[in-house]
């Protein structure tokens, strides 16, 4: 079966698990080794149909976060869209994608979140220790809650009902996270730099890693993460996060 992705982290999953993906979007820039040799088609914004057929697909992929219902709504081929906003829709999602594209070592992999969606969630999780972490800020101790921070100018955080919300609920931190009520909620630039907040600044979309020095500088707890890790669901985010909580039963 002859597939095109349009939905980056889904592009590397089904990679990653012998799906023959023949076409791209430009962010789909993993696994790196092999997407070289894909066409890119477009964006998860828009897609230049021409191309598409020029490839001959039997199958598009969207997905209803990523992708705007306007570029369903033009496919020419047969397409499906997953609806992934947490780590529990991750089993039943795959498992669908997994029957749509005949692959049943996508089938595995759902059934591999399956037993991540099934786990309880740590009760004493370590911030130390969290996946993905790039670059520490200050740690002064005594947390009381998390912000998970993916832009400045204006400063945006996530919510909890967001897939990284999720991400890290699982992760045991669902107790600790800021309960905003949006799901990217811009943040007074008084509230900042709370003494009893830990600040994960993501590495994406905001590239926090070139100002790590800055954040340092201006007094911040926490740690610059891989928002890769938290934000690609699908194999990438599954990784991290079975690598995790195998280590910290242990």
């Amino acid at each position: 079966m002859r597939v095109i992705c349009l939905v980056p982290s889904l592009t590397e999953t089904l990679i990653e698990c012998g799906v023959k993906v023949v076409g791209r979007t430009r962010f789909c820039i993993h696994p790196r080794e092999r997407v070289a040799d894909i066409q890119r088609v477009g964006g998860t914004k828009g897609v230049d149909w021409g191309k598409c057929r020029a490839l001959k697909p039997d199958l598009v992929v969207f997905d209803r976060e990523e992708n705007i219902k306007e570029m369903a709504e033009s496919c020419p081929f047969p397409w499906v869209a997953t609806h992934i906003r947490s780590v529990a829709d991750l089993a039943p999602e795959l498992a669908r994608l997994a029957k749509a594209t005949e692959s049943s070592e996508l089938a595995k992999h759902a059934d591999d979140w399956q037993q991540i969606s099934n786990s309880k969630s740590l009760q004493q999780p370590s911030f130390s220790s969290l996946p993905g972490l790039l670059q520490p800020l200050h740690d002064s101790g005594g947390f009381e809650r998390i912000e998970y921070i993916i832009w400045r100018d204006p400063w945006m955080a996530v919510g909890p009902t967001t897939f990284i919300g999720s991400m890290l609920a699982q992760l045991g931190f669902a107790d600790l996270l800021a309960k905003h009520h949006e799901n990217y909620p811009v943040l007074d630039e008084r509230a900042m730099q709370r003494d009893d907040t830990f600040y994960l600044f993501s590495s994406e979309p905001y590239r926090f890693l070139r100002y790590h020095d800055e954040l340092i500088d201006q007094g911040f707890n926490g740690a610059i993460v891989d928002g890769e890790v938290y934000s690609w669901f699908g194999i990438r985010s599954y990784r991290a996060l079975n690598h995790y909580l195998n280590n910290s039963l242990d």
